[in-house]
């Protein structure tokens, strides 16, 4: 069999979804061959805990380890871009956590928690630039490398998504309408409440998971009807930071993540694709209850609603929180009292092993994975249009430049 050796930099939540995930590739001789990670001691249990030989305490000793193939960027966000140049000008493929990238300027002259107005929008439209550069910097670091970047948006490979894929090339209508969303009762990881290592909040850590499906499933659309993907021509948008809010009280800081700096918590954004066609996208980490990942598909001829997380394959109820001990439900979830929707594989449901699967055969077989860096730069250049829209009350055009980036339509 091919033969395929990852390196994992990070040691903390999503590299141990990648880890599991990649145990899972078959077909293929996968082996996890190395992980980095700024604190050693996490990195050395990390690697026990999966079976892998050897744990770097720096990232750049992984990089130059040549039983290496593939790194996974399993990092806070602010640390994608430069590693993954790093990567690449190593000679290795990346799989990059979901965004690619995006913009970790903090906001000059603005307290903590401010909305944007004023400053804001000036600060938006560097940020708009900020990030697209990045993104533009990595994907040129690999091209000229010569190496691939798998861009990991687990959505693109959730069994319902690619079911609805086959539905809608078998029906052969048009997608009219895109109602998506991602939502939880917030991360616990500080990296996640500063602008500064998040790049921003609600939309782009959860809103990145529908836009990016959204993106594919458009883009999916227009190859099979034109030879061309459908692309988005415009984005409008809000935001608002919920926890500074006065309705943020003391029931709201008991069950929900309180303790954010300066990131959104609630976004919604409108997209209009170059078809005329529309997709609403709404992301939050005020919603108790689980993580709910929901895509609904409006077409000419069909609809299609696929609940990723929660579903009711298996459906548990307990009077007492103790009641079913240790045992695992789902992520996010804030009591195990009452009734809850366990799923029995939550990993495979939301896409991760298939994921996994795709990018070691890109790298064994040398071929473009399904999630690639097109739609990576896209999804950061559509999260960043949306908080401009959201500065300046504008509908903003893409492709976007700094030049027209207020204009309105």
């Amino acid at each position: 069999m091919e033969r395929v050796r990852v390196g994992i930099i990070g040691s903390g939540f999503s590299a141990a979804l990648h880890a599991e995930a990649l145990r899972q590739v078959h077909g293929l001789d996968v082996t996890l061959a190395a992980v980095a990670g700024r604190d050693h001691d996490k990195a050395k249990k990390f690697a026990a805990r999966h079976g892998i030989a050897t744990a770097h305490a720096h990232s750049y000793d992984l990089l130059a380890d040549d039983d290496v193939d593939v790194v996974c960027l399993c990092v806070p966000n602010a640390a994608h871009a430069p590693l993954a140049i790093e990567a690449a000008q190593a000679g290795k493929h990346v799989i990059c956590e979901k965004p690619l990238t995006g913009a970790f300027t903090a906001p000059s002259g603005l307290d903590d928690g401010d909305d944007g107005d004023g400053d804001g929008a000036a600060f938006a439209r560097t940020a708009l630039e900020e990030a697209l550069t990045s993104a533009d910097a990595v994907l040129d670091a690999m091209t000229a490398a010569g190496r691939r970047l798998m861009y990991a948006e687990n959505w693109v490979y959730a069994p319902a998504v690619t079911k609805a894929k086959r539905l809608l090339g078998a029906a052969g209508g048009s997608i009219l309408d895109i109602r998506a969303e991602e939502s939880h009762s917030g991360s616990h990881a500080q990296a996640s409440k500063y602008r500064a290592r998040a790049g921003g909040g609600a939309l782009l850590m959860l809103g990145s998971h529908p836009i990016g499906a959204a993106l594919h499933l458009k883009a999916v659309e227009g190859r099979r009807k034109t030879g061309q993907p459908v692309r988005v021509r415009s984005v409008v948008a809000d935001t608002a930071p919920l926890w500074d809010a006065p309705a943020y009280d003391d029931h709201a800081r008991r069950w929900l993540v309180s303790d954010w700096v300066d990131v959104e918590t609630w976004a919604s954004a409108i997209l209009t694709f170059t078809d005329g066609t529309k997709a609403v996208i709404n992301a939050s980490f005020g919603q108790l209850g689980g993580v709910r990942n929901t895509l609904e598909l409006a077409t000419t001829n069909a609809v299609l609603r696929a609940n990723m997380t929660p579903n009711d394959a298996l459906l548990a109820y307990a009077p007492h929180a103790e009641v079913f001990g240790a045992e695992y439900l789902s992520e996010k979830l804030e009591t195990k009292a009452g009734w809850s929707t366990p799923a029995p594989d939550e990993d495979w449901v939301r896409g991760y092993p298939q994921e996994m699967q795709d990018f070691c055969e890109c790298v064994a077989y040398d071929r473009e994975p399904l999630s690639d860096a097109t739609l990576a730069r896209d999804v950061v250049e559509v999260i960043y249009a949306a908080y401009l829209s959201a500065e300046t009350g504008r509908r903003i055009n893409l492709p976007v430049s700094t030049e027209s980036a207020g204009d309105s339509r």
